[in-house]
């Protein structure tokens, strides 16, 4: 680990202590990728095909030189420091190359989810007025059928078979030298840009999160907090690039820390190659959106060698009990949820050492003054909702965000004031001091005088077994203001019914509270999604 890392780290590790003290020109392309491969030139990834009947081990001596390549092709294009670049590439050696690639060069990588539209990748272009696209061939006629509606596009690279007016990837880092150096750069500041991640919008557009150099560094809060590592740990987690769970998981977060990672190309899930995978490989470590831990759930996990696992992470959405204990019982590990945003690191988590509470999020990450508070910037008492808020410091906090790029006005007024930053989620605290996860502010729904978290009522919709998904809602009523309303998808095997509605209805009144029951239920073949996965509620309100 760089000196300069370490100090961080150790900032970090000192109790109450929430004012670190960065360097002033880190690059996470030199100071630790470079510095890795001059020092310890140990295992950086292992890319992993879709059948997984080709598995290449890649040092931090070849991601240094092709990322050296990368920069230098980039200047031999003409793009200039400081321009956008739309990056838009599968789980791919290539992803890895372009992200530290444009961090030494100094062009803001702006990664996108393969699942982008014309339309998405236009609205994110135009945003950014970004110069450049680097893609996969898959949405060279995406960009193409727009090329005409962004005027600031100029320079086009296709990771594959270049098409008429596209450079090829390759063939423009033939031509590029091999190294290329802080001094070549041209030097960076911490509040230089570095990259730009969209939230998911689940509640209005996407908007655009730029993150400068600390960022990376920022990650320490990640990797070792949450994700535990260690230099001889092999991490995985499943992740589209375009995510910013792929900065969290897939990029910083283990690197900082020294570790290697699985990067696994495949389309969809085949659970049984990811868990087979997981002992071929030899994974320490494992991170998985909720939704697999259920898949996993379903299977007979005793046919599958997973003691190589240590530790386990997971965040984003309710995990019910039953999924938790089966993959304890599996493996011997406990799933460690955790919390933060595209505008943030991970700033809450069930740390390791810390007793972990099922269904809380944990307790602040060390470095991190996380409050329950309400409207006005004062705490709450223990058990009550407030927003969950993060104490803005000078410096500020590593890791937070400085304010949306478009505008910086109304966006960042709400979301900066009183001293705090308010993430836009709720939560509660209790005695003990752990966070319990409400829902978006404004999805918690106000019904005869009672406060309901629909993330809650979620969470025991999911505990029935006809349920595979829910999404709950507020519903205007001229009686209590707004009584629950619960959309789900059943499981094979089920069936919508009135009578199958009152033992869902009689479900939750016997699990929670029964004033939170849903007393709608519509049934559905799916529910509305962003590209990220996330249930678009503000698209369920309005029908409801």
């Amino acid at each position: 680990m760089n000196p300069i890392v370490e100090d961080v780290l150790n900032q970090l590790k000192t109790p109450g202590n929430t004012s670190i003290n960065p360097p002033e020109n880190f690059n996470f392309a030199f100071d630790v990728i470079d510095y890795q491969a001059e020092h310890d030139d140990k295992l950086a990834y292992i890319a992993v095909n879709a059948d997984a009947s080709e598995i290449v081990e890649h040092r931090f001596s070849d991601l240094k030189q092709r990322s050296a390549q990368v920069a230098s092709a980039l200047r031999n294009q003409g793009i200039d420091k400081g321009e956008f670049a739309v990056v838009i590439l599968p789980r791919i050696a290539q992803w890895y190359e372009v992200i530290i690639g444009c961090a030494k060069a100094g062009v803001v990588s702006m990664p996108g989810t393969n699942l982008l539209t014309s339309k998405d990748i236009e609205y994110r272009i135009k945003k950014a007025d970004a110069s450049t696209v680097i893609v996969s061939p898959e949405h060279v006629d995406k960009i193409d059928a727009i090329r005409a509606n962004c005027p600031t596009l100029k320079h086009f690279i296709v990771v594959g078979d270049a098409s008429e007016g596209w450079v090829s990837y390759e063939e423009a880092l033939a031509s590029a030298a091999d190294t290329f150096t802080r001094e070549d750069a041209g030097g960076n500041r911490n509040d230089d840009l570095m990259m730009a991640y969209f939230t998911s919008g689940t509640t209005s557009d996407p908007k655009l999160v730029p993150r400068d150099y600390s960022y990376g560094l920022a990650h320490l809060a990640t990797g070792a907090f949450w994700l535990d590592l260690k230099q001889n740990d092999l991490h995985w987690t499943l992740s589209d690039t375009g995510w910013a769970k792929a900065a969290w998981g897939m990029l910083y977060g283990p690197w900082i820390m020294g570790s290697a990672m699985v990067l696994y190309n495949g389309s969809g899930f085949d659970a049984d190659l990811h868990l087979n995978l997981i002992k071929k490989l030899g994974v320490t470590t494992f991170c998985a959106p909720p939704t697999v831990f259920r898949m996993f759930a379903q299977m007979e996990l005793s046919g599958f060698d997973l003691s190589s696992i240590r530790h386990t992470v997971s965040a984003g959405e309710p995990l019910n009990p039953e999924a938790i204990r089966i993959w304890e019982a599996a493996t011997g590990t406990t799933i460690h949820d955790g919390y933060g945003q595209t505008e943030t690191v991970n700033i809450v988590a069930n740390r390791p050492g810390l007793e972990v509470r099922h269904g809380s999020m944990g307790k602040p990450v060390p470095g991190f003054d996380v409050q329950i508070i309400d409207d006005d910037g004062n705490p709450v008492a223990d058990d009550e909702i407030g927003h969950i808020a993060l104490k803005v410091t000078d410096p500020n906090p590593l890791g937070l965000f400085d304010g949306y790029y478009e505008g910086r006005t109304e966006r960042n007024r709400a979301a900066f004031r009183h001293g705090f930053y308010y993430t836009g989620d709720t939560a509660t605290r209790d005695a003990d001091g752990y966070i319990w996860f409400v829902g978006r502010s404004d999805d918690i729904i106000s019904s005869a005088g009672y406060r309901i978290s629909p993330f809650e009522v979620e969470s025991v919709l999911m505990e029935h077994p006809a349920i595979v998904e829910s999404a709950v809602v507020g519903k205007p009523d001229e009686l209590r203001g707004h009584i629950v309303k619960a959309f789900v998808v059943l499981g094979e095997g089920y069936s919508a019914s009135d009578e199958l509605t009152q033992e869902i209805q009689d479900f939750v009144k016997t699990t929670t509270a029964p004033y939170k029951y849903p007393r709608e239920i519509a049934y559905r073949e799916s529910l509305p999604k962003t590209i990220s996965a996330k249930i678009r509620r503000v698209e369920l309100r309005d029908e409801a």
